[in-house]
């Protein structure tokens, strides 16, 4: 092998060592094997709906396909779907958008560890906030400014937020704006779990004057319509900036699956009562598992704002995030992510997902009160 290809290997092996993981594959996997060895694993690790995805999407997806959906679609979208998409934002987050600023892609992701993991892969420096639990994990917009930079060239917003389930309201986002104010920075909302707010009307950025032209909005069908596994997701952008993200789809998928994409064009204008379902779901599982982690020995819980996790203080053990979680799966066989999955400020809390059955959450909870009982 020559010099050159050596060095051209060599950095090929660096920036792929900038890649990180999701944690919680990783534990998925871990709780999978142990399951195969016949243990009972209750599993809390993975952020999806345990909900099936709603009949009348998967209908439309199945006629899609007998229909001769099977072929490339344009990178950006099918045009319908696009247009569905850009009357559904300019409803919901009160500005005119077009089709030209909508780009749809295989997935959409909330706030979780790849971003940090991308940002290292493209050369860039992840600057990370803390979300503090004596603030319902809202962002301290004071200590948002003191992070800003002439380098800043994006800010991220998740409301409601992976892993701790907490939101932004209008005052937080309003206050946001003011603290960026005109500089030349991209803000990058996403607002997935927006259908799954418990308290309060969700309120994007993208609302506010001025704000539309640098926001950068995410969005997808994920979590509002239990389609994790569909992988179809959008943005709204500047049309400028459309057209570049449209170009990057060319080049690295080629274009989403176009069935995939009448399915989530059903979703979007059908029956939008089983939203209204999980959500209410959701937020009956959170309150019921809060109150039960709240009378165990070690844990402390607030109630979420919205999404389907609880954000877990375990400072009390006096055991390390990583430790109390790996702990619960070898031991009582509940698959939990430790914080420090989502950042080293993660460190102090366990997230468990409540997307399974109220059931299986009591009985997590009674493997969680034996484990501490038996640990502390």
């Amino acid at each position: 092998m020559s010099t050159q290809a050596v060095e051209n290997e060599l950095k090929l092996a660096r920036r792929m060592s900038r890649l990180g993981t999701e944690t919680a594959f990783e534990v998925l996997a871990r709780a999978k094997a142990l399951e195969r060895q016949g243990r009972s694993i209750i599993h809390l690790e993975i952020g999806e709906p345990d909900f099936a995805t709603p009949p009348n999407i998967v209908e439309a997806a199945v006629e899609a396909l007998r229909g001769g959906y099977t072929h490339y679609g344009p990178s950006a979208g099918l045009p319908e779907l696009r247009e569905t998409i850009a009357q559904y934002v300019s409803c919901t987050r009160r500005v005119p958008v077009e089709p030209g600023e909508v780009v749809v892609v295989p997935g959409g992701n909330p706030g979780f560890p790849i971003y940090e993991s991308m940002i290292n892969y493209a050369g860039g420096t992840a600057v990370p906030i803390q979300l503090r639990q004596e603030r319902e994990f809202r962002v301290d917009m004071d200590e948002l400014a003191t992070l800003i930079t002439p380098r800043t060239r994006l800010i991220i917003l998740n409301s409601p937020q992976n892993p701790t389930g907490g939101i932004l309201d209008r005052t937080d986002i309003e206050a946001a704006a003011r603290v960026i104010g005109d500089r030349d920075i991209f803000i990058l909302s996403d607002e997935i779990y927006s259908r799954l707010q418990f308290e309060g009307e969700p309120f994007s950025i993208m609302s506010l004057p001025g704000m539309k032209e640098r926001t950068i909005l995410l969005d997808g069908f994920s979590k509002t319509y239990a389609m994790t596994g569909w992988r179809i997701g959008y943005g709204v952008m500047r049309a400028d900036l459309a057209a570049h993200i449209t170009r990057l789809m060319t080049n690295s998928n080629s274009c989403t699956a176009s069935f995939t994409q009448r399915a989530a064009l059903e979703a979007l204008t059908g029956d939008q009562s089983a939203v209204g379902v999980m959500r209410s779901e959701f937020e009956r599982r959170s309150r019921a598992f809060v109150d039960g982690l709240n009378r165990i020995r070690g844990f402390h819980a607030l109630m979420p704002k919205g999404a389907f996790y609880v954000f877990a203080n375990i400072e009390q053990t006096g055991w390390s995030s990583k430790a109390v979680a790996d702990s619960l799966l070898d031991e009582a066989g509940v698959a939990g992510l430790s914080g420090t999955s989502f950042g080293r400020y993660g460190e102090g809390f366990v997230r468990f997902s409540v997307a399974n059955s109220m059931e299986n959450l009591m009985e997590a909870l009674r493997r969680i009160e034996s484990w501490a009982h038996t640990n502390l």
